[in-house]
């Protein structure tokens, strides 16, 4: 049977992965989910494929008392309001265009430190606007043949920083998925077209160094877009909200 194997959530977009037991998936993914985001002094967003020291970072956001806590790889914790009611932002970088304020709180000094330059906090106004889709799936028959090209052990399914991760399924057979309803525990989701990778993709997820050119070798036997993006795992979008817990079932709705 199919099933969900492994739930990903990041607070701040490029952050360290948290990996909760469930989660309510809403029209617009799971609340909270890559909300935040760190910009430059012109206010534009910091990529994570140009910034690899975002993912020696982790966040916790609590909804329910809208806090941020931010874990800095020193051991220090900063806490505090997670309101974008500063200075207003307006990032075009990449191919996301973010409107959002900034994130008043005890964050910006040390962010600035760990960068080398003034960097600040951002909270977009969309909470999908950070995102292509609310929801990505990506199988672990889809793992096991990236990791076989690439002639290693194991490759980190957090490369890819994917929502959900799918057990006992065929290699790629998400793909053969598009335009098809599919149920993920009480939710019901549509699935889309493949996820273009990036650069971050060849990072070691605990290390941030570059270790595996995932992205030439999912070229080698997937090939390329008319873009020249290389594919890998499926976006979403949420036809039924509800829960989604590891071990649900993922079956046709």
């Amino acid at each position: 049977m199919t099933a969900v194997a492994r739930i990903s959530v990041a607070p701040v977009k490029g952050f360290r992965l948290r990996h909760p037991e469930e989660v309510y998936l809403d029209l617009d993914g799971v609340a909270g989910n890559r909300r935040f985001f760190l910009v430059d002094a012109d206010g534009q967003r910091l990529r994570s494929s140009a910034t690899p020291w975002l993912a020696l970072l982790a966040a916790d956001y609590d909804a329910s008392a809208d806090e941020l806590e931010l874990h800095l790889p020193d051991g220090s914790v900063l806490t505090g309001s997670a309101a974008g009611d500063g200075v207003r932002i307006h990032s075009t970088v990449g191919s996301l265009e973010i409107q959002g304020g900034i994130v008043e709180g005890p964050w910006a000094g040390p962010l600035s430190a760990l960068a080398g330059k003034p960097v600040r906090l951002a909270r977009a106004d969309d909470g999908m606007a950070t995102a292509v889709a609310p929801v990505t799936l990506v199988s672990d028959g889809s793992l096991a043949r990236v990791t076989q090209q690439a002639g290693v052990a194991s490759v980190d399914s957090r490369r890819f920083r994917m929502l959900f991760e799918l057990a006992h399924c065929g290699e790629h057979e998400e793909d053969r998925w598009e335009g098809q309803l599919v149920r993920l525990g009480d939710a019901v989701v549509r699935v889309g077209g493949g996820v273009v990778r990036c650069a971050v993709t060849t990072r070691d997820p605990e290390t941030a160094q570059r270790d595996i050119d995932i992205l030439r070798h999912l070229a080698e036997y997937r090939g390329r877009g008319d873009d020249g993006g290389v594919l890998f795992g499926v976006y979403a979008t949420v036809e039924r909200p509800g829960r989604v817990r590891v071990g649900d079932a993922v079956e046709p709705a």
